[in-house]
C-alpha cells in the first residue's frame, strides 16, 4: 500500500495533466482539473516547507542532545530557526516588533544579518567561479583556445569599459559580437541545452507516470 498509493496518485495526476492540456480550462471540466491540481501543488508545497523546518529542527536537536561532533554549530542553527520564525508568525497587532513589516524583529534580522550573510556567500562563490574559469580557459588545445578567445571577447563586450576598448578598433566589433556570437552560436547552444533539458524532463515525467521511476519515494 505504501508503494501502490503514491504510484497510483502520480499516474492519475500525470495522466490528467497530459489530457487537460488539450482542453480549454475555462469551458471544460477536464481542462479545469489541471488548475485544480496546480492549486493542490501550491498547498502541498507549503506543507513541505513546514515539514522541512520540523525535520531540520528534529535532526539538529537530536545531535545537540547526544553531543555529536559539531553540536555547538547546531545550537546556533536551532537558535536561528527560533529567532527568525517565532517573531514572524506572531501577529503585528500584539507588538510592532512582531510580524514581518518594516521595523519588526524579523525585518531587522533579515536586513542586517541574513542579507549580508547571503551577499558574503555569493561573493565567496565568485572566487570559486573565477578559479573554475581559469582552469577551463587555459589554452591547452585548439578548442580551449577558441573558448578562451570567445570568453575574452564576450566579457569585454559585456562591460562598458570593454565595449569602449573594442570601439577603438576599426569595424563595429560589439555589433559583430552581438550578431554572430550572442545571437548566433550562443543562442544556438542555449536552445540545444533547453531542448535537451525538456526532453530529459519529459522522459523523467513519463517514467514517474508509469511507475518506473520511484526515487521520490526513497527507492532506487
Amino acid at each position: 500500500m505504501k508503494t501502490t498509493a503514491p504510484v497510483t496518485i502520480a499516474f492519475v495526476a500525470g495522466v490528467i495533466m497530459v489530457i487537460s492540456f488539450f482542453f480549454n480550462e475555462e469551458t471544460t471540466f477536464v481542462g479545469g482539473l489541471s488548475q485544480e491540481l496546480l492549486n493542490w501543488l501550491i498547498i502541498i508545497g507549503g506543507f513541505t516547507l513546514l515539514l522541512g523546518v520540523v525535520s531540520i529542527t528534529r535532526v539538529n536537536w537530536t545531535a545537540v542532545t547526544q553531543k555529536k561532533e559539531g553540536w555547538i554549530y547546531k545550537v546556533f542553527t536551532l537558535l536561528s530557526i527560533l529567532v527568525m520564525s517565532l517573531p514572524s508568525v506572531l501577529p503585528s497587532s500584539w507588538s510592532p516588533l512582531l510580524g514581518r513589516e518594516a521595523g519588526s524583529i524579523y525585518d531587522w534580522l533579515f536586513t542586517y544579518m541574513q542579507a549580508p550573510m547571503m551577499a558574503t556567500m555569493f561573493a565567496t562563490l565568485a572566487f570559486y567561479i573565477a578559479s573554475a574559469a581559469y582552469r577551463a580557459f587555459r589554452a591547452r588545445s585548439a578548442e580551449a583556445t577558441l573558448l578562451l578567445i570567445t570568453a575574452i571577447l564576450v566579457m569585454l563586450w559585456r562591460v562598458p569599459m570593454g565595449e569602449a576598448f573594442l570601439n577603438l578598433f576599426p569595424g563595429d566589433i560589439p555589433n559583430l559580437l552581438n550578431t554572430y556570437i550572442m545571437n548566433g552560436a550562443n543562442l544556438a547552444v542555449q536552445r540545444g541545452i533547453i531542448i535537451g533539458a525538456a526532453l530529459g524532463a519529459a522522459s523523467m515525467s513519463l517514467r514517474i507516470i508509469l511507475g518506473i521511476e520511484r526515487t521520490y519515494m526513497g527507492k532506487g
